[in-house]
């Protein structure tokens, strides 16, 4: 598992990287054929093209950014949101009988459980359990929520503990959407890839027409965009576990109910 993470590590990195070094050294062999052959060529419109070239890239990466980093936020809140909801589930589970009281918070912390112990571990086969637990878990506290609404409709201490749960599965409903299923669509990539090509393609072009090789910053330049692409994708991808959210609350949450448990 290691050596798939690693792996997955260098494609994200290298497959940008190559996308930018190599069109900058075609375009630098194809300015230099040019030079040697015609001995001198206009650079000045060539400049305004790089430059706008390169200014419409910026801004590509800063709108790509963009839009991961707004789903980062949103996970940061949902985890907060969730933290403070299982607690509150917990505690209104006190308000139902027996044996629904125990069994649903012997659950909720199982649940929280279940999100600790994938903190240090991020591998798809615990991810897929704890998804599948997960939905056990909370199938069977709305199993509870509906035995009770059967019992008696009109009670509001069951009202509260119904609401709670409910609003549990929307938060983990909302998690799993916004870490495994949104993606950044795929025509913003593939115009972020063409933009990439030619803008370095021109710039390579520009090094190549001053009649002297850049290899050198043409590394340094692929290096810097190519780490800029890598956090994208980082932040596309949180199961990966290259972004990790600050995990501190569920960890809190998760020692304070098993306390609570022990009592």
């Amino acid at each position: 598992m290691l050596d798939n993470i690693i792996i997955q590590t260098l494609g994200m990195f290298l497959v940008p990287f190559l996308c930018i070094l190599i069109p900058i050294l075609i375009g630098q062999c194809y300015g230099l054929f040019l030079k040697s052959k015609s001995g001198k060529v206009n650079d000045s419109p060539v400049g305004s093209v790089v430059g706008t070239s390169l200014g419409l890239l910026a801004f590509m990466l800063a709108f790509t950014f963009q839009i991961v980093d707004n789903r980062y936020n949103s996970r940061k809140e949902l985890l907060l949101n969730e933290v403070t909801t299982i607690r509150t589930a917990y505690l209104r589970a006190g308000l139902i009988p027996e044996p629904y009281r125990s069994n649903s918070r012997k659950l909720l912390v199982e649940y929280t459980n279940l999100r600790v112990g994938i903190v240090n571990d991020v591998t798809p086969e615990k991810v897929e359990y704890l998804k599948i637990r997960s939905q056990a878990i909370l199938g069977s506290l709305w199993s509870y929520s509906e035995a009770l609404g059967a019992q008696d409709r009109s009670s509001e201490a069951y009202s509260l503990y119904m609401g709670s749960i409910n609003d549990l599965i929307d938060i983990y409903n909302q998690r799993i959407t916004l870490t495994f299923e949104y993606r950044i669509p795929v025509p913003i990539l593939w115009v972020l890839f063409i933009i990439t090509l030619f803008s370095m393609l021109i710039l390579g072009y520009q090094f190549g027409i001053t009649g002297k090789k850049n290899n050198l910053l043409a590394i340094f330049i692929s290096i810097i965009f190519a780490s800029v692409m890598w956090l994208i994708l980082a932040l596309d991808r949180p199961e990966m576990g290259f972004m990790r959210l600050n995990q501190n609350p569920i960890i809190t949450l998760h020692k304070q109910l098993n306390s609570m448990q022990q009592q």
